[in-house]
């Protein structure tokens, strides 16, 4: 499952993203035919992926695989997405990485309004095939 439709902008400490699917019935984060607010970390963690996945490319290698550990600071606006018409955006910025871990803060927004934010930290699982630093997909 991948929450995001396109990236918008990219380097080394930072990624945009753009997402459009917070509305469809086929979901696959709804429940009882809502969208939660709380998927929103869930788009946090998958912007941290898609930017560790594009830095490991970037270095000709394949990211290492990992698991979401903690989230911190976790701030939402909203109750839920799914009445919320428009992209959602995201931006998620590299805080630390090292070999067994990475931290992200994220932002989510719609039409400029700050929706969620808070932190992410990834523990990186050793990968044979990875030949380049450890990234974090999730």
């Amino acid at each position: 499952m991948c929450l995001w439709d396109e990236v918008l902008e990219w380097d080394a400490q930072r990624i945009r993203l753009r997402a459009r699917n917070h509305t469809g019935a086929a979901h696959p984060l709804r429940v009882r035919g809502r969208l939660p607010a709380v998927a929103l970390c869930e788009y946090g963690a998958q912007a941290m992926a898609v930017h560790g996945g594009l830095l490991a490319s970037a270095q000709g290698g394949r990211a290492a695989a990992g698991v979401l550990v903690a989230l911190r600071g976790i701030e939402l606006a909203v109750a839920r997405l799914d009445d919320l018409y428009g992209a959602l955006d995201g931006e998620a910025e590299l805080l630390a990485a090292g070999e067994a871990s990475q931290q992200y803060a994220f932002r989510l927004l719609h039409e400029g309004r700050l929706l969620a934010r808070g932190r992410a930290t990834a523990k990186l699982l050793a990968s044979p095939e990875s030949t380049a630093p450890p990234v974090a997909p999730l």
